[in-house]
């Protein structure tokens, strides 16, 4: 069957597939709502979900709040039933701007309702994903088939009426989560950690000092060395240290990963270079970001934490201001 192919947005999923998770592990009456296909202007696109009936409530956004009674009224159908279910959301009508009735956003959603209860073995899909490395994939068609690649194939046959639009199904590929990799930890570690999780990133944190050491209980992995031959998308060198702080970019001038943020000041980062090989710094100066963050204003370490994890997004998504 031929299907359309989209690249899914992982900036939520995470969040989502954990509360999925929770909830296959628990036999809660979980129901998976998953975009296929947008036109126009929508709040999320292709590949944006929400978790309707987990443990605990509501996981994840389709709009800004205006849709979800519906959705959630559709997805509890689907649960009970056990069937996948389809919806159609369209605010692109004159006619409900001009009446008043439109949600804000000019444009159409469609949506899959999976009832996870009918889909025992997706949790170890999730847990493949959710480990990293491992893009999330998805093919839907509207006769009820449903299949799930995260390293393994699993597929499902679930009852489905017709989704009211014509379609050839869907394929939706959910890219892996992010990976950062922090060096040191310090005052904006732990702010910084729950809210790159928050935004979708899986983290490490490579921290040999006991005093630093718990705060980085948000991190994904703790670990006291790093192996240069380690796949990441974004290393942060934050000890407060210098020592410490030039053993980590030796470290990563031997690294392939393409984004390397330095904490601290313009003069300590010439500092810093001046102690390092002359390829040592030919190999960091395109990759280097720093001082890391973006100018958003404040001061401390809340504003610290908020502006890298402002140019990290940005990054991510290729909007970076250079």
């Amino acid at each position: 069957m031929d299907r359309r192919r989209q690249a899914g947005q992982a900036d939520g999923a995470r969040g989502v597939l954990e509360a999925a998770l929770a909830a296959l592990r628990t036999d809660a009456p979980a129901v998976l709502a998953l975009v296929v296909e947008t036109e126009g202007s929508t709040y999320v696109g292709a590949g944006g979900m929400a978790l309707f009936g987990g443990p605990g409530g509501q996981a994840g956004w389709l709009s800004g709040g205006c849709l979800e009674p519906e959705i959630e009224r559709q997805a509890r159908q689907a649960g009970e039933t056990g069937s996948l279910g389809w919806m159609e959301v369209d605010t692109r009508d004159d006619e409900d701007l001009l009446a008043g009735s439109a949600l804000g956003c000019r444009g159409r959603l469609r949506i899959a309702l999976l009832p996870l209860g009918a889909m025992r073995g997706f949790e170890r899909s999730i847990e493949t994903w959710l480990q990293g490395g491992t893009a999330l994939e998805f093919a839907l068609s509207d006769d009820g088939g449903v299949a799930v690649r995260a390293g393994e194939v699993r597929d499902w046959r679930l009852p489905s009426s017709s989704p009211g639009w014509e379609s050839t199904g869907w394929r939706l590929d959910i890219a892996p989560p992010p990976e950062a990799i922090l060096f040191g930890a310090g005052p904006e570690t732990p702010l910084l950690l729950p809210l790159l999780r928050e935004m979708g990133w899986r983290t490490t944190l490579v921290e040999r000092r006991q005093r630093w050491r718990e705060s980085g209980a948000f991190a994904d992995v703790r670990i006291d060395r790093f192996d240069a031959a380690s796949a990441f998308d974004a290393a942060l060198v934050m000890h407060h240290n210098f020592e410490l702080d030039r053993e980590a970019l030796r470290l990563l001038a031997d690294s392939g990963i393409p984004f390397v943020g330095l904490l601290g000041p313009v003069r300590r980062r010439e500092d810093l270079f001046k102690l390092l090989s002359e390829p040592e710094r030919a190999a960091l100066a395109p990759r280097l970001r720093s001082p890391i963050g973006l100018k958003l204003g404040g001061q401390g370490p809340q504003a610290i934490a908020l502006s890298i994890a402002a140019q990290l997004q940005a990054y991510r998504h290729g909007e970076e201001p250079r």
